[in-house]
């Protein structure tokens, strides 16, 4: 065999375009005919007759190349072979003789029988003749229902026609007419025998008609699935050339075996014998005229003859045959013909995977169409088998996966999904396992887990625009309501034949009518592949399980395999994993696992547990199948994860884990993507028990999900069972109880990942899923560190007595530092600056927290010295703070982390400092070097409080600010007050505590938070004043100091101001709700005003105020000021107003009365 150059040309005649692509020829280039000499008696057989030819065809070819054999499946050899235009580029796929007969339906009386399928938009159309299957049925019984259906309906009385004597001498008289025309010779040379060989050599040509051309019963004994799918005898593509023939708008691939000759004015010609005493009919001129316009052919050579003996030859060009003499017909009728028949068929076959069958009676004008199918499925003989079945369910199995393997286009899906869809239901599983389990792993392969989805731009899947998913209770799309699905049958003149027939042409004359049918082509529904993912999933699981019922079905018998009862749901394990134990046997499986799945492993070929052997199409399917299912769960797994469904996520990756321990129990080696894959499942694995970790609360409603499993589910673990145990990852994907089981886990799952992907080609292939495993690596380090962080701080809290640290402590830190640890050098393996600073943030915490529980206590168990254990975790703390900062370099690359470190450092020295300041260590420490490490301290935490930058926590860096220059100045009060001797010092302490006492006064001023605070500030502020005028000798500095500190007494107007207003709205929110506003143990109202400080610095202000007036009262009478009258009636007032314990002050200040306190 082989491809012709594909040779186009145009043909256009009466205004009818036809076009005709050699697509491939069996037939040597055309040679030139040999011209008969006249009086040639072709009565005599040339020498060469019945042999081999070439040019024309095997031996025994007749009448134009049709064999004598009639072929039933001659349109599925050619689908086989050009599968490319099967299903959406080809109308019709015939061989020319059917195309030529129903093009001359309503010229002709003769009868038709077509057997037609469809394909997609493709119909393959067939000769079925009824006299030799009903001959077929005596000896086998085959057809006995097709057999009393016609005798019922069709014609009563049938019984087998014989052919005439002339028919035979025609059909052998051109043949020896083809013989001698490519012998050369001119003359008959008779082959040797007398004349009785001949004449039964000329029956002979005929007689082997009469055998059975059925082939025998269509069996598959190939391992592979698309080898499978290859056709047998009975099944091959016989034609000399194959023709994709385009008709107008009709596409047909055609079969033909027409001699072709060279010669002429043309490069090709065909030759025909005609009688001469017999005038050219229509019929025989649309017969020369398409064969011609199929063929490419130009010009005809026509032969006549007169009982034999040759007379003349004419030759015709195509285009004028359609105006010869006595056969003159209308091109465009015959277009019209063409199209409506086509219509017709388009629109009543709708069923892919159905035979239906095209009769004609002889003399009949009447066309009628049965479903074949629906037919035989209504009769209850067990014999009753469709021989079309199997051809038809494989062609649309090899469509099927030639579109998906060509196809990349979604839209593509519906009608792949229909063709599987239907071709699985023509086949019966326990003759066809292999296609059924090939086509089922095709259907699941079709919802592209991996990829994806559309969001509305694509095109609808289906022609109706419609995305709703194909139920599997719905086997066939609904019609639409206004559809006659019985065609024309009100004027069949049998109404019990009209009720059988699918469609029915009520006059053969309608045909010619233009676009008749047109307007009845029904659109080509498909069942839709899903958009929902969950659904789509679901899909996948349900052909994958299918196909593995298809596979186990032809390996052993279930009841030969220890495997789990599918109606048993599979006992679930759940351990609180409290020892160490549990920890150590998930590390040794794991281990286990990636020493098995490790990708160097040799190949073998011993059978698997059930018994298949590797490499066999059953070993091939099923590893594809495992494959699919896990992908499908670890698709559904990570889908409840974004739902937060945990406990239904784990059961989702258990199963796909599950599975993939089947893919390795089978599989001699693991291609990368599997590998790659596997370590996707891993990490999703950790990332669940990680949340399980995280929200135990919830942990009930996840031991549900959890426990549940579909019909579906069990039975696919059944099949997994026959090959493995698929116990390899339980311990990895139990609901454990305990959070930090869980923690482990997920740390082992991630590290298994790890593993995988630095593996061999992996390492390469996938270096940003490398990157996320570590960052998942790092993440989970750090959530375990951050656990036994909270457990140490836990156990320190709940410690009653606080003498020293216990060795459980101890033990949790250790465990904390260690993940902290190796999260850092994984975050650093990727240069994650941020979340290497948080993990060093943490672990500044744990240094923290170390110090606390470093805490000195006394026998009376109250709080000691600052220790030196203390302080070196405090400035470890510190160092790591600062290594977290220059990670990070500046806040602009990743401000919320920077200004959280940032707020922990100037925690840190706060705290340091605050604790030096108030357990100060004087047993080892001078009090001048605590003053210096304190102020030092302090001063860096005052740095890190960043007072400009708008946020969340500048309230917060406010107060603290404030509260580090209250302390600074209230430092340097106290130094002021007890440093005797240097005048020096002591001039610079007054002037620092000035300096911050301004400071910490104008920072609680801009805090509306902070009454108490500022009050308390200020009254220290009076008590330095008043201190710094004991010590003074002048009295107009004494009274200087003292008008300022009646400055900062009106200072206080604000604080209280703002105290007065909480206790309102504590009054008027008691008043509301009618009840009595509840106070703290320490004396504070619920809005966190503490009402026992509040009197107590009351109680302080009083006798201030008290003091400064009535030494400004002595030293104006003294100095005999000016002022003293103006203020003593003021000072008088107060005075009562102070013996009568009321809160309410007046004094005078530059000629004004002041009110500072309601």
């Amino acid at each position: 065999m082989e491809n012709s150059v594909q040779d186009t040309v145009v043909c256009l005649g009466n205004e009818i375009k036809s076009r005709a692509v050699v697509k491939y020829s069996a037939a040597p280039p055309p040679t030139t005919y040999a011209l008969l000499r006249e009086k040639t008696d072709l009565k005599l057989p040339p020498a060469n007759w019945l042999r081999e030819s070439t040019q024309l065809g095997p031996a025994g070819t007749t009448v134009l190349g049709s064999s004598s054999k009639n072929k039933p499946f001659s349109s599925f050899g050619m689908a086989y072979d050009f599968i490319d235009s099967i299903g959406n580029d080809v109308d019709v796929v015939s061989d020319s003789e059917n195309i030529k007969k129903l093009l001359k339906i309503p010229y002709s009386k003769s009868h038709v029988s077509m057997a037609v399928h469809r394909v997609g938009r493709t119909l393959l159309l067939d000769d079925l003749d009824i006299q030799e299957l009903f001959m077929r049925s005596s000896q086998t019984g085959d057809w006995t229902w097709l057999k009393e259906f016609y005798q019922r309906l069709v014609d009563q009385k049938w019984q087998r026609k014989k052919k005439s004597k002339e028919h035979w001498y025609q059909k052998a008289i051109l043949s020896k007419f083809l013989y001698y025309s490519i012998s050369g010779d001119g003359a008959a040379e008779p082959v040797p025998g007398d004349s009785a060989s001949s004449s039964k050599g000329d029956e002979g040509c005929g007689g082997g008609e009469l055998g059975p051309s059925w082939p025998a019963t269509f069996t598959i004994a190939s391992s592979d699935p698309e080898d499978s799918a290859s056709p047998e005898e009975g099944l091959r593509n016989d034609f000399a050339r194959n023709i994709l023939w385009t008709f107008e708008d009709i596409h047909m691939l055609v079969g033909s075996n027409m001699p072709i000759f060279g010669g002429g004015r043309y490069p090709a010609v065909s030759l025909r014998l005609r009688d001469n005493n017999k005038p050219i009919n229509i019929l025989t001129g649309i017969d020369y005229w398409l064969d011609n316009l199929m063929c490419n052919v130009p010009e005809l050579v026509m032969c006549f003859h007169v009982n034999g003996i040759v007379q003349k030859y004419e030759m015709i060009k195509t285009e004028d045959i359609p105006n010869l003499d006595n056969s003159k017909f209308s091109t465009r009728v015959v277009k019209d013909i063409a199209q409506n028949i086509l219509s017709f068929l388009k629109s009543n076959c709708t069923k892919e995977g159905h035979t239906y069958w095209l009769f004609k009676a002889s003399s009949s004008d009447v066309v009628k169409l049965y479903d074949l199918t629906t037919l035989c499925e209504e009769t209850a003989e067990e014999k009753c088998q469709n021989p079309f079945t199997l051809p038809v369910a494989v062609l649309l199995y090899k469509v099927a996966s030639n579109m998906m393997k060509k196809s990349q286009n979604r839209k593509h899906y519906g009608t792949i999904r229909t063709l599987l869809l239907n071709c699985v239901k023509l086949l019966d599983q326990e003759r066809h396992p292999q296609i059924i389990a090939s086509a089922h792993c095709m259907l699941a392969e079709l919802f592209q887990l991996d990829e994806p989805l559309e969001d509305g731009n694509g095109e609808s899947l289906r022609s109706g625009g419609s995305e709703d998913s194909y139920s599997e209770e719905e086997e066939e799309e609904e019609l639409p309501e206004d559809s006659d699905e019985n065609g024309s049958c009100s004027g069949c003149s049998n109404p019990a034949d009209a009720s059988r027939a699918v469609a029915v042409i009520k006059s053969v004359g309608e045909l010619s009518v233009p676009e008749k049918y047109t307007h009845h082509i029904r659109p080509n529904y498909t069942f839709p592949v899903s958009h929902d993912k969950e659904e789509r999933c679901r899909h996948v699981l349900g052909n994958v399980l299918r196909g593995l019922k298809a596979v186990d079905s032809t390996i052993k018998k279930e009841s030969d395999l220890p495997a789990a009862d599918p109606n048993t749901p599979i006992p679930l394990k759940y351990e609180d994993g409290d020892d160490s134990s549990g920890h150590n046997v998930v590390e040794k499986e794991i281990s286990l696992l990636l020493d098995r799945v490790g990708p160097g492993q040799e190949n073998y070929k011993h059978p698997t547990r059930s018994g298949m052997i590797p490499g066999s199409w059953q070993h091939r399917i099923k590893l594809q199948l495992f494959l699919k299912a896990s992908k499908a769960y670890y698709v559904l797994a990570d889908a409840a994860a974004n739902l937060l469904k945990y406990g239904r996520a784990l059961r989702y990756v258990k199963l796909a884990l599950q599975c993939h321990d089947a893919y390795c129990a089978v599989s001699s080696s693991l291609h990368p993507e599997v590998l790659f894959f596997h370590s996707q499942c891993l990490s999703l694995c950790g990332d669940i028990q990680l949340m399980l970790a995280q929200n135990a609360s919830n942990r009930a409603a996840y031991l549900e999900e959890y426990s549940y499993q579909t019909k579906e589910d069990q039975e696919i673990l059944h099949s997994l069972h026959r090959e493995c145990s698929c116990q390899a990852f339980n311990m990895a994907t139990d609901l454990a109880m305990d959070p930090e089981y869980q923690l482990f886990v997920s740390c082992k799952c991630y590290e298994a990942a790890y593993e995988l992907l630095t593996s061999g080609e992996l390492r390469k292939l996938h270096s940003e899923q490398l990157g996320q495993v570590l960052k998942r690596l790092g993440n989970i380090r750090n959530e375990m560190g951050v656990f036994y962080m909270n457990q140490a701080a836990a156990m320190q809290t709940e410690k009653e007595e606080k003498k020293g640290v216990s060795a459980a402590e101890q033990e949790m830190w250790k465990k904390s530092f260690s993940c902290f640890e190796k999260g850092l050098k994984d975050f650093e393996a990727i240069s994650d600056a941020a979340n290497t600073a948080l993990l060093l943030c943490n672990t500044g915490r744990l240094m923290r927290i170390c110090a606390q529980a470093h805490c000195a206590v006394s026998e009376d168990l109250n709080r000691g010295e600052f220790s030196p254990e203390e302080a070196l975790y405090y400035n470890k703390a510190i160092d790591y703070y600062l290594r977290a900062m220059k990670s990070l370099g500046k806040r602009e690359s990743h401000k919320a982390v920077w200004d959280s470190v940032n707020w922990e450092l100037s925690t840190t020295y706060f705290t340091l400092a605050t604790l030096l300041q108030d357990y100060a260590p004087l047993s080892r420490k001078a009090q001048e070097q605590i003053e210096r490490e304190v102020t030092d301290a302090m001063m860096k935490s005052l740095k890190y409080c960043d007072l400009q930058t708008e946020s969340a926590r500048q309230p917060l860096y406010q107060y603290r600010a404030a509260t580090i220059h209250h302390r600074l100045a209230s430092m340097y009060h106290s130094c002021f007050r007890n440093q005797v001797g240097d005048e020096h010092l002591r001039k610079q302490h007054r002037t620092l505590a000035d300096l911050h006492y301004s400071k910490a006064v104008q920072l609680f001023l801009s805090l509306r938070d902070a009454p108490c605070e500022l009050l308390r500030t200020q009254l220290e502020r009076v008590a330095f004043a008043e201190f710094q005028m004991a010590g003074q000798n002048s009295t107009s500095a004494k009274l200087k100091t003292l008008l300022g500190a009646l400055d900062i007494m009106i200072e206080t107007h604000h604080a209280f101001q703002l105290i007065h207003k909480e206790l309102l709205e504590e009054q008027q929110a008691s008043a509301a709700s009618d009840v009595a506003v509840p106070e703290s143990p320490d004396g504070s109202a619920s809005s966190g005003l503490n009402t026992e400080e509040v009197l107590k610095l009351i109680g302080v202000f009083e006798p201030s105020f008290s003091f400064i007036l009535l030494h400004l009262m002595k030293l104006m009478s003294t100095s005999k000021n000016v002022l003293f009258r103006l203020y003593h009636p003021y000072y008088m007032v107060g005075s009562d107003f102070y013996r009568q314990r009321n809160i309410i002050f007046l004094c005078l200040r530059q000629e004004r009365v002041h009110v500072i306190a309601y």
